[in-house]
């Protein structure tokens, strides 16, 4: 289990992320939503001990991360930033490699190899583990840093927009491969991820975020709902359930009002409101 008690960062005295409560239960994935500016990556690089806090106490399986010894904390959770970056020039394995090093200290024996090995063939590069990181796309290189990650063999994995660089088919590719690092080795996942529908089809549960706050925590039928998501991301956004999953509709133009210049469910005149008369005109735009 990951607690927050009362985490509070502050930058100025107007941009915050917090104060933050917020349990996230051992097992399955959780999704980080929300806006640009919300406090996504920054909340998951305090949990990750990757960014200090000015107040506040984060826990993980019943560790504080902030008095815990990093290489015990390292033992415990792995995580993955945006952006990463090595000088030097390395292959695939070499990469994944770097996972093994709180365990190994740098001296690679048989079992980390095993694990290398695993974490290589779990994110399929079996093919690419020799070729050198410069020769990868941008997608193969994302799959290598996960399999980085997954090699550190830690109960928990923070990742921060793991999808970023992947096409439509890798993207769906790393979601099969989270689920089932949560289903069959049973990590606790937790990762940012700015498509609502993919939160909704492949999480557990959703923390929603807003100017630094978490505005609300529950199951994607809990959060994927039209007045919620209009209040998280200021879009009126149309909710429709297929396959049993309730998927968000935010990618057509949407009807607004040459009236009130609203849309509907907005409390607009396409709502019928009382207070005008005879037909309305529509342009087809997206709300500012």
């Amino acid at each position: 289990m990951i607690t927050l008690k009362n985490v509070l960062k502050s930058y100025s005295s107007e941009v915050s992320i917090g104060p933050v409560d917020l349990t996230i239960a051992e097992g399955g994935i959780t999704a980080l939503v929300g806006p640009n500016g919300a406090g996504k990556s920054t909340l998951l690089t305090m949990i990750g001990r990757l960014l200090g806090m000015d107040q506040g106490v984060i826990e993980i399986a019943g560790y504080d991360v902030t008095t815990t010894k990093s290489q015990d904390l390292a033992k415990i959770v792995s995580i993955l930033r945006q952006e990463n970056h090595f000088i030097t020039r390395l292959t695939v394995r070499q990469l994944v490699g770097f996972g093994r090093f709180p365990h190994s200290k740098g001296r690679l024996n048989k079992a980390d190899e095993a694990a290398i090995s695993q974490a290589v063939d779990f994110m399929n590069l079996g093919d690419l583990e020799g070729r050198y990181l410069d020769e990868l796309s941008g997608g193969q290189r994302q799959r290598a840093y996960v399999a980085m990650v997954l090699a550190q063999d830690t109960d928990y994995v923070l990742l921060d927009e793991p999808l970023n660089n992947l096409d439509v088919s890798h993207s769906h590719s790393m979601l099969q491969t989270l689920r089932r690092a949560a289903d069959e080795l049973g990590k606790t996942v937790v990762i940012v991820v700015h498509d609502i529908n993919y939160a909704s089809c492949w999480a557990d549960q959703i923390v929603a975020m807003k100017d630094g706050k978490v505005v609300a925590i529950g199951t994607p039928p809990e959060i994927v709902q039209r007045d919620l998501l209009r209040e998280i991301f200021d879009l009126d956004i149309e909710v429709a359930e297929f396959r049993g999953r309730r998927i968000a509709h935010f990618y057509l133009p949407v009807p607004m009002c040459d009236h009130c210049h609203k849309s509907a469910g907005a409390g607009c005149c396409l709502d019928g409101s009382p207070h005008v008369e005879g037909p309305v005109s529509l342009t087809l735009r997206m709300p500012a």
